[in-house]
């Protein structure tokens, strides 16, 4: 059995992801926006639309935020890229490029402030205008692996 098959799927199939809110950052274009969030200093705002505003119930009891959203001016047709760290092509899926065929960013971000539906953030690596899919909380306890590595040129952690 095919993993399409197994999960009701076919390489036809679509999903619908509706945005929860927009991103807003001095990022305007690809190369103003750091390689990371993480080595970003700029603070941000995540806005969310008035009717998920309920979902930020206890959000300021977390210091820090999963934050997930569309990179919605990546190429989505590439499969191979090559990094800035080097010259050897690799696959998307072993990258962290936001070109990709879901373009679907990451990133862990420092919460600073909610103010009703805007959350001041820093941290973020996104272009200004990405839409915003989800928000959760970060824990350290769940999403910290210390043994964890990567052993492709420039990653900060390697094995």
């Amino acid at each position: 059995m095919t993993p399409q098959a197994d999960s009701g799927l076919d390489t036809e199939s679509k999903l619908i992801l509706q945005p929860i809110g927009v991103i807003r950052t001095p990022y305007k274009n690809p190369g103003d926006a750091p390689r990371q969030g993480r080595f970003s200093d700029a603070v941000c705002i995540l806005e969310l639309w008035p009717e998920f505003v309920p979902g930020l119930k206890d959000v300021d009891k977390a210091s820090h935020l999963v934050v997930l959203y569309w990179c919605h001016r990546s190429e989505r047709n590439k499969l191979q890229t090559r990094t800035p760290y080097g010259e050897t092509t690799r696959g998307v899926f072993a990258t962290r490029s936001p070109s990709r065929p879901n373009p679907i960013a990451l990133c862990v971000a420092e919460l600073l402030e909610v103010n009703g539906c805007r959350l001041k953030v820093h941290g973020l690596d996104a272009l200004d205008g990405s839409p915003l899919l989800d928000l959760k909380p970060y824990s350290p306890g769940i999403d910290a692996i210390p043994d964890a590595w990567v052993d492709l040129p420039g990653e900060v952690n390697k094995k």
